[in-house]
């Protein structure tokens, strides 16, 4: 009997463990519910809740809660552990029927990370075939600050928008005062006449008016926002005020103290758009941000527009119970973006041109730092902002002088002011010897049979044999196209290349491609002769012609043009492009070209001081045989002496008032402005 009993004691034994190892711990069952978790699929948690917990919470209460407020809050980087529990823990629970495991959750939030540590209470559950381990859960799993009630919000702070400034810090885009206009409807006498007084000062149509004011929302006693006024729109605010029923608010906005004179440089900002708000980081713009449009506005968004401030906070239900703060990020305001333009001489050359069309770029060639970029005729940015019907965008749009067009991100035809550049390639590659005289004879030159009926047509004829001097100072088309062609295409294209031409210029602001031809290659010796005095299909912005001409005042190095004051000054672009000596040869030609009785700029001589240039005129013509056509004058100039400014101006459409002779003028005026 004693052998049966045992026999019997072992079987029962060997029985039990096995059952027990077939039997899900609590480790097993918790590690399940972790890994949903971690994936955040609620629903398949939500099937391993306790009858007690599914009773307390139903499934809109579990699923739908994490959801939102996962969402809302854009977790992310979940990640959820567990302790698992000890052989002796997991005997003693598997003998209770109930099991604690510590756990750790740690997650990304649109506030900053968030961290905390729980206790899971699992109970076994079901008939004993069907036993298992079930998760005995409250909102405390959320964030522990949930567990006895209450709800999750977060407040944000938005951030200042940094300002634009030149390098005096004068403000060339600012964040002012303005009045938010709106209206109290019970407050409007005769509400239709008030309705199309408002929709006429707001530039806003009377359709738009009325929607506002039949929102759900709007009560008799209640204030309807509309649309903003500058507090500087002194003429339209004080007729608002004098309109019963309308208030105003003082808000901050965005304003373009200079108006029309900087529009295409600074560019503006607009209420965010559908598709702009797709294409940005989730969370980092809301439905009712504005975001930078055009121009430097668009261009430095993300330095501008800083960081928004976030809290994440549990409101108790108790409404003496603080609430707590489960994430904070501060505010970042925008930074300040600080300029090496100087807003006087960008005033100075946009006043110049008084409505007409034509870009300009001021820098400082000693330094490379930019001091004006202009394009003209513009647009006031302020009304853009703050108030433009559509019939007066259409009018923009259709202006025959294209004031929406940022001219001087543009590449035009530079006419003669490309000469020192090609003398430059001709001196530094040895195909120019600067006093070899050339005989030319008459007004025009044609290089044989191969080129047709085509002739290169000079402005003058010589006394004698023209130098590379004689031909910088008379502007001489016939002496740089037949030194074009000496040198040959492909030492010429080499030369451009040099000088910057064929690639994106190394400046913070995007400009178009300056190129020989629309391929950037000479495919005839024609094209080649024209290219050589800036005709043919070579085109270039107006600040990579100003900064070609570095080199003549840097002992042959070009400068890079550089637009912030945080950039460093001074920087070489191009090394060696001709030596010192050559330089000087190119300078002295220039000087002349003011000075001398046959230079082509004597208009500058008319300054209180010393002037050096090169004008240029180029001929928009479609054949080479069309007689009229339009003529965009150009003027590269400085101070001879001090050489701490340098313009290039282009002047469009200058074919009846004097040709290139007109730009000088303006140019030379503007200098005399300026120093």
């Amino acid at each position: 009997m004693k052998r049966i009993s045992l026999w019997l004691s072992i079987t029962l034994i060997t029985f039990i463990t096995a059952c027990s190892d077939d039997e899900v711990t609590p480790n097993e069952r918790f590690n399940t519910y972790v890994d949903q978790w971690n994936e955040q699929n609620y629903s398949e948690m939500y099937e391993m809740l306790s009858s007690e917990a599914t009773e307390t919470y139903a499934t809109e209460d579990y699923v739908d809660r994490y959801e939102k407020i996962y969402g809302d809050l854009e977790v992310s980087d979940l990640e959820v552990s567990f302790e698992e529990l000890s052989e002796e823990q997991t005997e003693t629970a598997l003998e209770e029927g109930t099991a604690t495991i510590p756990f750790s959750v740690s997650m990304s939030t649109l506030a900053g990370p968030i961290d905390f540590d729980y206790e899971a209470t699992l109970t076994q559950q079901g008939e004993e075939e069907e036993k298992n381990w079930f998760v005995e859960w409250d909102p405390g799993f959320i964030f522990p600050e949930l567990k006895d009630g209450g709800e999750i919000t977060f407040q944000t702070t938005a951030p200042e928008r940094g300002e634009i400034l030149d390098r005096n810090r004068m403000p060339l885009a600012m964040n002012d005062i303005v009045y938010e206009i709106g209206v109290v409807p019970g407050e409007m006498t005769n509400p239709d006449q008030t309705i199309e007084k408002l929709a006429d000062l707001l530039k806003m149509s009377v359709d738009s008016i009325e929607g506002a004011l039949n929102q759900e929302w709007v009560g008799p006693d209640l204030f309807v926002p509309l649309s903003e006024v500058p507090q500087t729109n002194e003429e339209v605010l004080n007729q608002l005020w004098e309109i019963d029923g309308v208030l105003g608010n003082e808000v901050t906005g965005r304003i373009y103290p200079h108006g029309e004179i900087a529009a295409h440089l600074t560019g503006y900002v607009g209420p965010i758009t559908a598709e702009e708000l797709e294409e940005q980081e989730p969370g980092t713009y809301s439905s009712n941000d504005v975001i930078g449009k055009r121009g430097l506005e668009q261009l430095y968004e993300k330095e501008l527009k800083g960081q928004q401030g976030v809290q994440i906070i549990v409101t108790k239900e108790d409404e003496e119970a603080e609430d707590v703060v489960l994430a904070e990020k501060p505010v970042k305001d925008g930074e300040n973006i600080m300029l090496t333009i100087d807003i006087e001489v960008q005033e100075e050359i946009f006043n110049s041109y008084d409505g007409e069309a034509g870009t300009a770029a001021a820098i400082n060639p000693k330094t490379g730092e930019t001091l004006a970029l202009v394009s003209s005729p513009s647009f006031n940015p302020n009304d853009v902002v703050y108030g433009m019907t559509a019939s007066e965008w259409e009018d923009l749009q259709e202006d025959e002088q294209t004031p929406l067009i940022n001219r001087f991100s543009a590449t035009f035809a530079p006419g003669s002011t490309i000469k020192p550049v090609t003398a430059a390639i001709g001196l530094n590659n040895g195909t120019i010897d600067p006093d070899e005289g050339i005989e030319i004879e008459g007004l025009t030159w044609n290089n044989g049979d191969a080129w047709g009926d085509y002739e290169v047509r000079r402005v003058s004829e010589s006394s004698g044999p023209v130098d590379l001097h004689n031909a910088l100072v008379r502007s001489d088309n016939i002496y740089f196209a037949m030194q074009g062609v000496e040198m040959g295409a492909d030492a010429f294209v080499d030369g451009m290349e040099q000088f910057g031409f064929g690639e994106d210029m190394p400046f913070e602001y995007p400009l178009e491609t300056s190129n020989v031809s629309s391929d950037g290659a000479i495919s005839d010796e024609v094209m080649l002769a024209n290219a050589s005095y800036g005709q043919g299909q070579l085109e270039m912005t107006a600040l990579h012609l100003a900064t070609s001409y570095t080199p003549f005042l840097n002992e042959g190095n070009m400068l890079q043009p550089i637009l912030r004051t945080d950039e460093e000054t001074s920087q070489v672009w191009k090394s060696d492009l001709l030596t010192s000596d050559q330089a000087a040869i190119i300078q002295e030609a220039l000087r002349d070209v003011v000075a001398a009785s046959n230079g082509t700029a004597k208009a500058a001589q008319n300054a209180d001081f010393a002037i050096s240039g090169k004008t240029g005129t180029a001929e928009l013509k479609l054949t080479s045989d069309e007689e009229d056509g339009q003529e965009n004058g150009w003027f590269v100039a400085y101070p001879t002496d001090d050489q701490d400014v340098l313009i290039a101006m282009m002047v469009e459409g200058v074919e009846d008032n004097g040709g290139s002779g007109y730009v000088v003028d303006k140019v030379t005026n503007v200098l005399q402005a300026i120093k």
